[in-house]
């Protein structure tokens, strides 16, 4: 997991092929005005999801996880907490993984938390499960959802986002 300001991006933009892609899409000053749902950047490899959503209480989050995509969650305002838990101490699933949505939950908690701040943004690897949503108030954030290196996400195409 990372945790840190969209000015520094920059740092982490090696680390994977369409990193630096992700960020300069996130630090574009327009990503505001884009219509809440889901945006094509790079086909399914590559696609933001921005959404709205009333933080709910730490114990009321869920662990989920990811074994194709990797997560950059990018707060717009807001502030919100995230839990997080290795996916190796995670031991409780609650439902079975479901391919079609790269989704799988753990009943299990997490075993640390981070605020991310409006500006900030944390990535999660499959390795790490993460509890979203936490929090009070109102939470506006882009999701970024990056294939691993290898992996496209099946029958998930979408509209082509305007590019911020």
């Amino acid at each position: 997991m990372i945790l840190d300001r969209i000015e520094m991006a920059h740092r982490y933009a090696t680390l994977h092929a369409d990193f630096a892609e992700s960020f300069r899409f996130l630090a574009d000053r327009r990503l505001a005005d884009l219509p809440a749902g889901r945006h094509a950047i790079r086909g399914d490899r590559l696609y933001a999801v921005k959404s709205s959503a009333t933080a709910r209480r730490r114990e009321d989050v869920v662990l989920e996880a990811h074994r194709r995509f990797i997560d950059i969650q990018f707060v717009l305002r807001g502030i919100e907490e995230m839990g997080w838990r290795s996916r190796l101490q995670c031991g409780m699933p609650s439902a079975d993984y479901d391919a079609e949505r790269d989704l799988e939950f753990f009943a299990d908690r997490p075993s640390s938390w981070v605020t991310v701040k409006a500006g900030e943004f944390a990535v999660f690897f499959p390795e790490d499960a993460h509890a979203p949503l936490a929090g009070s108030g109102e939470i506006v954030k882009v999701v970024l959802k990056v294939a691993r290196q290898g992996d496209v996400q099946r029958g998930a195409g979408g509209p082509a986002a305007p590019r911020p």
